[in-house]
């Protein structure tokens, strides 16, 4: 099933990994590169990160194993981008690189959903997949996102087959038995979340000299943060949340290194054919 392809978002990539790393090179660099690159300039990019040559190699085969890269030559060995995997590129780069805050006037969507024993696999790849993008549990049935998620609710639906069996709602502010923010730390981990972001932050102060090597790594240690952090309005959240500064911090970094970062991609790829970043 489409669901099942691991051309999709990858969950468990574990940030700062050789398999995470790689997933974000080429999810930044190859579509700008033209969609291909040969198998020498991904190597040497993936040196700049400190991945040794073998291993990068190896997590290259893994990442064609899953889908995400096609083996194609063209004056030399090389990969091109998987066509179905470019849908799973553009999201990610809405996510990443514009997060949303909800405010207190944005809708939500609540998804309802009753699914056979005899589906529990589903169900598990249900539940999996609405928590990574960041939707709150308020019963094991019931859960609730962002009003601007809901067509990634239909996506995972519609990929998993499971959309027979799931109604969608749309919503104004909730109306708990307490207040909003002991709700919302109720239906989301926001402990974890705290985690994530303070992490995050710790980071920064490890990012490399290089501009290629720490816009890379900037990214890869913020990509799963725009995921799992549903973006909650401040009225929903306590008053020392660490997640503006994350976003600020992100975003001021990003703007400084991404363009020496190209030129150095632009240097380290003379196989390949760069087109703009």
């Amino acid at each position: 099933m489409a669901a099942e392809r691991a051309v999709l978002d990858d969950i468990d990539a574990r940030p700062g990994s050789t398999a995470s790393l790689l997933r974000t090179l080429i999810g930044v660099y190859l579509r700008p590169l033209g969609g291909w690159i040969s198998t020498a300039d991904l190597v040497a990019l993936a040196g700049a990160l400190g991945i040794p040559s073998a291993q990068a190699r190896t997590g290259v085969t893994r990442l064609k194993q899953k889908g995400l890269l096609l083996a194609e030559r063209s004056e030399s060995i090389g990969y091109r981008l998987d066509p179905d995997a470019v849908g799973m590129l553009e999201r990610g780069d809405r996510r990443i690189f514009e997060m949303r805050e909800m405010t207190d006037a944005d809708d939500w969507c609540l998804v309802s959903f009753s699914i056979p024993e005899s589906e529990r696999r589903i169900r598990h790849q249900l539940r999996r997949r609405l928590q990574w993008i960041g939707a709150g549990i308020v019963s094991p049935a019931l859960w609730i996102c962002p009003g601007h998620l809901q067509d990634e609710v239909l996506e995972i639906l519609d990929g998993l087959d499971a959309r027979a069996w799931a109604t969608l709602f749309r919503a104004s502010a909730p109306v708990p038995p307490g207040s909003l923010v002991e709700a919302a730390a109720q239906w989301w981990d926001l402990e974890a979340l705290r985690a994530e972001h303070l992490a995050f932050q710790d980071s920064l102060t490890a990012l490399p000299a290089e501009p290629f090597a720490a816009y890379v790594r900037l990214i890869d240690s913020w990509r799963v943060l725009p995921y799992t952090d549903p973006g909650l309005p401040p009225s929903m959240l306590p008053a020392d949340w660490p997640g503006r500064r994350s976003f600020d911090e992100f975003a001021r970094l990003s703007a400084e290194l991404a363009e020496p970062a190209w030129e150095q991609v632009r240097a380290l790829t003379p196989r390949s054919a760069p087109s703009s970043p």
